[in-house]
This record gives C-alpha cells, sequence and structure tokens, in this order.
C-alpha cells in the first residue's frame, strides 16, 4: 500500500509525511513547492513537483507508486487571504478537490483522508466544540473547507471509498527546527516576529467574557495533529474499512491569548509587555475542541502541551532569524 500526500512539502505535509515513514508506511509526496520546501523531506520519500488539480500527472503518479490511499493536504488556507480573494480559494480547495477525488476514484484509490478545519465551525458561543456542534463558516476559507468535506463524503459513497476528515484547531511547533513554519500568519510567528523587530506584541481585546478577558483557544502541535493523520490512514487501512468519520483533532483544553503570550516571554526570555488594541471583528472569545470522538474511533489522543510547542516553534524561528537568538 501506498500513500499519496498531497501538500506532503508543507508545514503541517512534512510532518505527516515523515510520520508515516517512520511508522513504515510507504508515502509519495505531490507538492507545487509555491509554499512547500523540499528539503523538509528525507531523500527516501519521492516528491512529485506539480499540482494536485493536475489530473494526468496525478493518474500517472497513481500507476507509477500503485497509490491506495490519498492523505489530502494541499489547499489555500489563509483566513484574511480567502475573504480578499474568495474566487482561487473555491475554484482549488473545492474544484481542486472535486477533480482529485474524481481521478483518484477512478485509478482505483478507495481511501481517502481530507485535511479540514476547525473554521467550519464558525464563531461558536460553547465551551466545547464537538462534531455535532453546528457548522458556520464565518470567511471563504472555513466555507471552502465545509464544502469540502461535504464532498469528500458525497465521493466516498458513489465510489465505495472510505473517508475521514480531520477537523483540526490551532497548530503549532515542530519536531525540529528546519521543520517550523515559516509563516507569519498565526499569533505564535506573529508574536516571535513583533519581538524580533523591538516592538510589543499584539493582544487583540481584553474584554471578552473569559477569565482574563482574552480569546481562549486550542493549541495542537504539529507532531501530534502527524500522528493523528497516521492513526486515520491505518484505520482506513482496517480489513473492510468503510464509511465516512469526521473528528475533531485538537486538545480539549483551553489557553488564552494573554496565557500564551506570558509562554513566549518566558521561553524568548523577552518579557515586553503586550500592548492591548481593539478586538478584531469576527474573532470569538472561546474555541476549544473535544477530540474524544478521535481518541475513540483512532485511539488517538494529543500528548504534547503549550510549552513545548513554543519552544519546537521559537527554536525553528531563530534558525532562520538569527538576530533573534542573539538578543
Amino acid at each position: 500500500m501506498t500513500w499519496l500526500i498531497t501538500g506532503g512539502a508543507g508545514y503541517i505535509g512534512a510532518h505527516v509525511a515523515r510520520a508515516m515513514t517512520g511508522a513504515g508506511e510507504r508515502v509519495v509526496v505531490l507538492d507545487n513547492v509555491t509554499s512547500g520546501v523540499p528539503d523538509r523531506l528525507p531523500a527516501e520519500i519521492p516528491l512529485v513537483r506539480g499540482s494536485a488539480l493536475d489530473a494526468d500527472l496525478v493518474r500517472r503518479v497513481c500507476a507509477e507508486h500503485e497509490v491506495t490511499g490519498v492523505v489530502h493536504l494541499a489547499a489555500h488556507k489563509q483566513v484574511g487571504e480567502s475573504v480578499e480573494k474568495p474566487e482561487p480559494y473555491y475554484r482549488d480547495n473545492v474544484g481542486g478537490l472535486a477533480t482529485l477525488l474524481e481521478t483518484v476514484a477512478a485509478a482505483g484509490v478507495r481511501r481517502f483522508v481530507f485535511s479540514s478545519s476547525a473554521a467550519v465551525y464558525g464563531n461558536l458561543d460553547t465551551d466545547l466544540i464537538t462534531e455535532s456542534s453546528p457548522c458556520a463558516p464565518v470567511n471563504p476559507y472555513g466555507e471552502t473547507k465545509l464544502a469540502g468535506e461535504w464532498l469528500v463524503r458525497a465521493a466516498g459513497h458513489a465510489h465505495g471509498m472510505a473517508t475521514v476528515c480531520l477537523r483540526y484547531f490551532n497548530v503549532a511547533g515542530a519536531t525540529e527546527p528546519r521543520l517550523a513554519d515559516v509563516g507569519v500568519f498565526n499569533v505564535i510567528p506573529m508574536v516571535f516576529d513583533r519581538l524580533t523587530r523591538g516592538e510589543a506584541p499584539r493582544i487583540f481585546g481584553d474584554d471578552y467574557p473569559t477569565p482574563d478577558g482574552t480569546c481562549v483557544r486550542d493549541y495542537i502541535h504539529v507532531a501530534d495533529l502527524a500522528e493523528a493523520h497516521l492513526a486515520a490512514a491505518r484505520r482506513l487501512a482496517e480489513p473492510g474499512a468503510s464509511g465516512d468519520l469526521t473528528l475533531n483533532i485538537g486538545t480539549g483544553r483551553g489557553v488564552s491569548v494573554r496565557e500564551l503570550v506570558d509562554v513566549i516571554a518566558d521561553v524568548t526570555g523577552n518579557p515586553t509587555p503586550a500592548l492591548v488594541e481593539p478586538r478584531r471583528p469576527g474573532d470569538a472569545p472561546r474555541a476549544v475542541g473535544s477530540s474524544a470522538r478521535a481518541e475513540k474511533e483512532l485511539g488517538w489522543t494529543a500528548t504534547r502541551g503549550v510549552r513545548e510547542m513554543v519552544e519546537s516553534a521559537w527554536a525553528g524561528w531563530c534558525l532562520r532569524h538569527p538576530e533573534a537568538a542573539a538578543e
């Protein structure tokens, strides 16, 4: 059995590829390397450069590598960008997924793991989000992920394909510095960036109905997330595996933005006080997910904490920004 991992040279994808090969699975990566980094992958993992939207290429990869399962991570994934440019998000995240599903189904693939997001839930007013919570995405990115889930399930039913959709929460950390996220789009690298430039970290709103007034989120280590993908793939590879699953991937533990900034200050040794600014439109007071179903269905649970995420992310940041480590 060989697993095709789309977007496998990306931040999350490379961790998934390494976790799967480390556990003895055969994988081949397909990545257009516009944001992926080939050096993230060890030499023994085949890397095919190209798009998952290229049906002819996908057919060739499936035939040459005897692909029997797909882990689909390739997608546009920046919330703000999706608001400004919704068309490519729908074209690639949904239309491209339709092309991929049609192509791999015709190639005989009967196992499909879809990288979804907690963005499908939107801004829920609840202490703990479960898979039964209503989905009401508030941006085009979340909309495309929800539409993607519908499409994956429909294709699964139509073609006898066993599927899993993984809705994960705020991903952070790295297993080694050179695998760290290179973007500055999420809160941890955003704080690193401000501190490196000698500026105060920003907290958007401290008047939310939470214990310290700042937003509360569920942060999951990328290594735990990679292990969840491995568990999902192995679940689908079991004899007689069928049907579809939709699972939250998080820790079930909430961490406020102020608590996170305090951990970052301690790890970096830079206690610059945070600057409180007005709320950002659309930020939910709390977004914490229950992963009880994932534990039941996959035997998976997150084991790493926020400090480990920050420490590993900081090591990766300092590798690319040596001036930060020197301060």
